[in-house]
């Protein structure tokens, strides 16, 4: 069964189960025909995310929670996903209402081409710039792998298919020159995965593009006996600014303090995640998930410190696609917007 068949069933299973509580306690002596309206206008949201391993697994199911905490009759739910791409096809087949996605994907998919060349241009819409993503190309001390170049020849993972992941690592490797169907021993890894699979001795190292601190990577640097390393990646910024574009691809460093063991601050190429919807959504809909991300952030940044990045002038910045009309409202009342040139 495909995932996008799983989530339709998901949903039906969702409305099923309220249809039944409906009817139990109805047998109690609860009006059925008040609860029945009651449920009818409930808007069910599902916020596609990531791997568990990730950061868009947790920030989501905090945007989930504040969604259905703070807003009248919206139920919204966090959703496991491969990541980026997948997210992206799943809010085109609007199999998911809200999606986290990367820069790079995003401009690709409203464009239809890369990746959603066959499968065609996705509607999306941003609702804000939440925060950049850091590309981290993990190996461990003992691995003999200090650059990008010492990859050729290794097993590494380049993320899950269907992840932003994938996308980075594949256009990093090109540009320092590795192919990498060819020139590496690829593995196809989600974030817990390749990190379970260095600890086996597995593969050599693994891309992960993601926020900070990445809970999986957290788990491997305080492992007992494994000392991380992470490879800069700065390298290959200019090569890929100059294929993809300077608004892309920007520098981000890893501090030192991130992750355990570090011996100093490592430079890295980022990109920014943006949160994204479809075109279609209602826009009194897009207007209130934007406001109560800024009204609850403090409730976010309790569930993920990445939520604190969250700012109103740094989230009208960075996007590849155009703003949905309700954000843009949003934008409007507190001051901040400054792009005429959207719709």
């Amino acid at each position: 069964m495909s995932e996008l068949v799983e989530r339709r069933r998901a949903r039906g299973v969702r409305r099923n189960l309220c249809a039944a509580i409906i009817t139990a306690l109805a047998t109690v002596g609860c009006n059925p025909q008040e609860l029945a309206q009651q449920a009818s206008k409930t808007t069910w949201l599902s916020v596609a995310t990531g791997g568990t391993g990730g950061v868009y697994y947790p920030y989501g199911g905090g945007i989930a929670k504040v969604l259905s905490s703070h807003l009248d009759n919206i139920e919204a739910t966090a959703e496991v996903t491969a990541g980026t791409v997948d997210n992206l096809k799943f809010l085109s087949e609007r199999d998911a209402d809200i999606v986290f996605a990367l820069a790079d994907s995003l401009g690709d998919a409203v464009a239809g081409k890369g990746v959603f060349a066959d499968f065609g241009r996705v509607p999306a819409r941003a609702l804000a710039v939440l925060y950049s993503n850091y590309t981290h190309i993990v190996t461990v001390a003992d691995s003999g792998i200090r650059t990008i170049g010492d990859l050729s020849g290794r097993v590494v993972s380049t993320g899950a298919p269907g992840s932003g992941t994938e996308i980075i690592a594949f256009r990093v490797l090109a540009a320092a020159g590795i192919d990498p169907n060819t020139d590496v021993r690829r593995q196809s890894l989600g974030a817990s995965q390749s990190v379970n699979a260095i600890k086996d001795g597995k593969i050599d190292a693994f891309f992960w593009s993601g926020g900070l601190p990445t809970g999986a990577i957290l788990d491997l640097a305080t492992t007992p006996g494994i000392t991380l390393r992470l490879v800069p990646s700065d390298d290959v910024l200019p090569a890929l600014q100059a294929r993809y574009g300077d608004t892309v691809y920007h520098e981000v460093v890893l501090s030192r303090s991130t992750y355990p063991d570090l011996e100093a601050d490592v430079p890295a190429v980022g990109v920014a995640n943006v949160l994204t919807v479809h075109e279609l959504m209602p826009a009194d809909l897009a207007y209130d998930i934007t406001r109560v991300l800024f009204e609850r952030q403090a409730e976010l940044v309790a569930i993920h410190a990445e939520a604190e990045n969250l700012t109103l002038d740094t989230a009208v910045i960075g996007s590849p696609t155009v703003f949905h009309e309700g954000a843009i409202r949003y934008y409007e009342e507190r001051n901040v917007w400054t792009n005429t040139d959207e719709p």
